[in-house]
């Protein structure tokens, strides 16, 4: 039985948010859907006194992040919890989004951070086709269905087009990241061109508060006895016996491509 002494003030609790891995609508990546149980189970179990993001992510989806985001901060705003962002190896484009959710981001001295623009990438299979004879056949209600076409030669006005919506999508992200940190944030350097640094030359940037790690930091802020209880995904039944399905590679290879980017 447990005997609770009446005005003894119990200790803190520091929800923890798990934000680990590429940000995508595939099962098993990080994206609004997946996460929104837990995210929402974090500001509200056991009336926490903050919400620590512990991020490990080199980005994915622009409107994925920006809704995981969305949430964070409007749960930290109804709820009155400050949040805190703790990086791990790397938050980058999509990573960095989710962490300026936070009021503060601490880094480690060798994290990545940063990585502030849009890219989209792909292959062209013109000449492979027509090597083997293959003959591409399409047909569209609409002159632009068929956009950005792997199989054709590109078309000046596709890429127009793209590098049109990729600025849209770019000024979104500047907008949050100034949003969050525009007092902090250096003006003696372009932050948004899609450079990255060390977590220590972005502490210097503004681009993050501090050095710190999760646990040492919460104790510091909020005592020795401060309790951490952590929320995150629950895992794919799949991927918990280590079995990956072949529809899956692709999102796999995906994945793999953006963490190499950072060297990881």
């Amino acid at each position: 039985m447990t005997v609770r002494i009446p005005f003894l003030k119990s200790p803190s609790r520091v929800n923890v948010i798990r934000l680990n891995g590429a940000i995508m609508t595939r099962q098993g990546g990080l994206n609004d859907q997946s996460l929104a149980p837990a995210i929402e189970r974090a500001f509200r179990k056991g009336k926490p006194t903050a919400v620590a993001l512990s991020i490990n992510s080199p980005g994915g989806s622009p409107v994925q992040s920006s809704l995981i985001a969305a949430r964070i901060s409007r749960l930290a705003k109804e709820k009155e919890i400050p949040v805190y962002a703790f990086v791990e190896d790397v938050a980058a484009s999509g990573g960095y989004w989710l962490a300026c959710a936070a009021d503060k981001i601490f880094v480690d001295p060798s994290s990545i951070v940063g990585s502030i623009g849009v890219i989209s990438a792909g292959f062209g299979f013109t000449d492979f086709i027509a090597r083997h004879g293959i003959e591409r056949r399409v047909y569209t209600s609409g002159k632009s269905k068929s956009q950005l076409d792997p199989f054709r030669p590109e078309n000046p006005s596709d890429i127009e087009r793209l590098k049109s919506l990729q600025a849209e999508i770019h000024e979104a992200f500047i907008a949050h990241v100034r949003a969050s940190r525009e007092e902090r944030l250096s003006k003696e350097i372009e932050l948004f061109d899609g450079t990255f640094w060390t977590g220590q030359k972005g502490v210097e940037l503004g681009l993050a508060d501090g050095i710190g790690h999760l646990v040492p930091m919460m104790k510091e802020i909020y005592g020795d006895k401060v309790r951490l209880s952590v929320f995150g995904p629950k895992r794919p039944l799949l991927r918990r016996f280590g079995t990956e399905l072949a529809a899956g590679m692709s999102g796999q290879i995906e994945e793999r491509a953006l963490w190499a980017a950072y060297g990881l």
